[in-house]
């Protein structure tokens, strides 16, 4: 059993990397449908589960420091290459299909907490909040809310498997849809041509002027990150806080307006941000799926079956949608799972209509980064109302 903090970090750290590792190499198409991000959440939980460290006050001193201060780091970076200027080239219907997806996820999360909520734990309103985080941006917006509602991560393991599972069969759906894309779009009425020069257009997007990735753009895009995690930190300190905004919750919000500021700088020209982003997002979901344990899951079915109903409404709300404003197929297929997915996922949906359109998947996986936090902060205020 492992008792000492850099133990315990350096095998997190060595597991997400050969997750990682064999996601790029081995080839398998298992890797697109169960990404290495998922199997990280799986494989540290059941390290956790097997007890092969301990909780003791080294080790937890270890998982504070290093995660406390790496997420806003992270969200900072993972910010870096969502320029809103280039965002803007994705088109009225296009932003109007990932709008309605993340306002259709958000009232898919009030129909099944009202639902479920007298069967889940008695604080799973903010677990809930962390998971549609996840669903409306990405997993880091995850992480930013869970520190900011300070959700234990003996918590999360619930929600972790929502997360994996849920997420998995809502994948493998829509890239079964994509054969059906005609019928579709003649149901909703729907006008394609302008599809194919979008993603021309995105696809033409200058980078000439993109620093190659070398060490020293990783030494100071490290060293900037830290730098700001440490000072928003400070700042945040000397902000009021109430029932819901909490120093971390200042911390989170304010190190995405920074992040947000600076792609429009030549910092989001910079090589580097998205792998470090990326290092560092693995590392914080390590951490989480270490304090969880698949013994506490008692009460899994409920969870499961919450996230379903969550999918469920979604999906019907969206057709509606679609049908209304005459949205096709690969819009809302790509808007949903820029959303549920993020930025791991909704590029392989976009490449599988075609390859000219990966960059509108991107773009609209980068848009999810900047409302998700925003948005699952807004559903966890909605579902503590319910909860009563």
């Amino acid at each position: 059993m492992i008792t000492d903090g850099f133990t315990y970090i350096a095998i997190l750290v060595a597991f997400g990397g050969t997750l990682k590792l064999l996601e790029r190499n081995s080839g398998s198409r298992f890797f697109e449908y169960v990404p290495a991000i998922v199997l990280l959440y799986f494989g540290a939980m059941l390290l956790s589960t097997a007890e092969l460290w301990t909780r003791n006050a080294e080790i937890d001193g270890a998982y504070r420091a290093v995660k406390s201060n790496l997420l806003p780091a992270m969200i900072f970076l993972m910010l870096l290459k969502s320029d809103l200027r280039q965002i803007r080239k994705l088109g009225g219907k296009m932003l109007l299909g990932f709008f309605a997806a993340s306002i259709t996820i958000a009232i898919g999360f009030a129909v099944s907490f009202a639902v479920f909520h007298n069967q889940l734990e008695a604080d799973a309103w903010k677990t809930f909040a962390a998971l549609s985080g996840s669903w409306m941006g990405g997993t880091g917006n995850m992480a930013a809310i869970q520190g900011a509602l300070h959700v234990p991560d003996s918590s999360m393991g619930y929600t972790l498997l929502i997360d994996s599972i849920d997420y998995a069969i809502w994948v493998v759906l829509l890239l079964a849809l994509v054969p059906y894309a005609k019928h579709f779009n003649h149901w909703s009425r729907a006008d394609t041509d302008t599809l194919e020069r979008v993603g021309l257009s995105l696809g033409d997007t200058d980078t000439s002027n993109q620093k190659p990735l070398d060490a020293t753009n990783l030494l100071f895009l490290t060293g900037l990150a830290l730098l700001i995690s440490a000072g928003v930190q400070l700042l945040a300190v000397d902000l009021p806080t109430g029932p819901f905004m909490t120093t971390t919750t200042w911390t989170v919000l304010i190190v995405t307006v920074a992040g947000v500021a600076a792609a429009v700088t030549p910092l989001g020209r910079m090589a580097g941000s998205e792998e470090l982003g990326s290092v560092m997002l693995y590392i914080i979901i390590a951490l989480i799926a270490s304090r969880a344990n698949f013994a506490e899951l008692t009460q899994a079915p409920a969870y499961i079956l919450s996230g379903l109903l969550i999918l469920l409404v979604h999906g019907v709300l969206l057709a509606g949608v679609a049908r209304l404003f005459r949205l096709d197929l690969f819009t809302c297929g790509i808007a949903s799972l820029a959303n549920i997915g993020g930025v791991a996922s909704a590029p392989i949906l976009a490449g599988a209509y075609s390859q000219a359109l990966v960059p509108v998947g991107v773009l609209m996986a980068m848009l999810g980064y900047i409302i998700g936090t925003a948005g699952g902060l807004l559903v966890g205020r909605l579902l503590a109302m319910i909860a009563g």
